[in-house]
């Protein structure tokens, strides 16, 4: 991996939005889409009740939103209906299956592809409203460094990124890790690798990504960033089963090793 030209259109230091205490919020993101991030966010979820947190996910992938189709919900209540005042944001909130509540968002939205005054406000004002109610808040942002995904990120005590070992995953991933540490706060930066061939490879991935980030971004911030590796989630033909029965895999398939390497990365976080 070459140190990449960050575009031009992600603009100047995004400060991290004011929001009142209460659960903990982790944005989870990635670099690139087809990592599993979705997946993961779910049934980490579905872990983190285990564990007797009160956690809700939020779709901040505000105009290209499929958390319901990894659940299996079709509810005509959205984060859309909640900005554009439709229906109140205690409607909205709807349980999952796995023990934990989500706020959907919608899809093929336009209106949500760009980071407006207006659209910064009512999510900051709904990350506000639902933060005192939870232990922990997971916000599965959408891919890349667009300006809806940087200020979802901005919101968030901290970050988990997800990557999977491919080249393409990594020169993103490190892409997106380059971008926030250059124009956000220095929050706690995790990474959870996904879709892993063999035993140890997470630890190879993370090792390979600091390595990176310490020659090109570690010398330019004033805060260095230390990835955390939570875990690793082994590629598993479980995994793809659950999908297509739009099933949680800590549901469906407990014991199987995928499941078992979402559990252990919930214990890191």
């Amino acid at each position: 991996m070459s140190d990449a030209t960050i575009p031009s259109s992600v603009g100047s230091a995004v400060a991290p939005a004011p929001v009142p205490r209460g659960a903990r919020i982790t944005a989870i993101t990635s670099g690139k889409g087809g990592v599993g991030k979705t997946f993961l966010a779910a049934n980490l979820a579905a872990a983190l009740a285990r564990r007797g947190e009160r956690v809700l996910v939020l779709d901040a992938d505000l105009g290209l939103a499929n958390l319901d189709v990894v659940l299996n919900l079709y509810s005509r209540l959205t984060l859309h209906d909640v900005f554009t005042g439709r229906t109140p944001l205690e409607d909205a909130i709807l349980p999952a299956p796995g023990g934990f509540s989500v706020l959907l968002a919608g899809s093929g939205l336009i209106e949500y592809s760009r980071m407006t005054p207006e659209v910064r406000d009512k999510l900051l004002d709904v990350v506000a409203r639902v933060r005192p109610r939870f232990d922990r808040v997971l916000l599965d942002t959408g891919a890349g460094i667009s300006d809806v995904v940087l200020f979802t990120v901005s919101l968030a005590d901290e970050v988990l990124v997800v990557a999977t070992p491919e080249p393409t995953s990594l020169a993103d991933a490190y892409a997106t890790v380059k971008v926030l540490a250059s124009t956000q706060a220095a929050r706690p930066m995790k990474l959870l690798v996904n879709q892993t061939q063999r035993s140890g490879e997470g630890r190879a991935v993370r090792a390979q990504l600091q390595q990176v980030v310490d020659r090109f971004v570690n010398v330019t911030v004033a805060a260095p960033v230390k990835l955390d590796l939570v875990g690793e989630v082994p590629q598993d033909a479980a995994v793809r089963e659950a999908v297509q029965r739009r099933q949680l895999l800590l549901e469906t398939i407990p014991g199987c090793a995928a499941a078992l390497g979402v559990s252990a990365a919930a214990g890191k976080l």
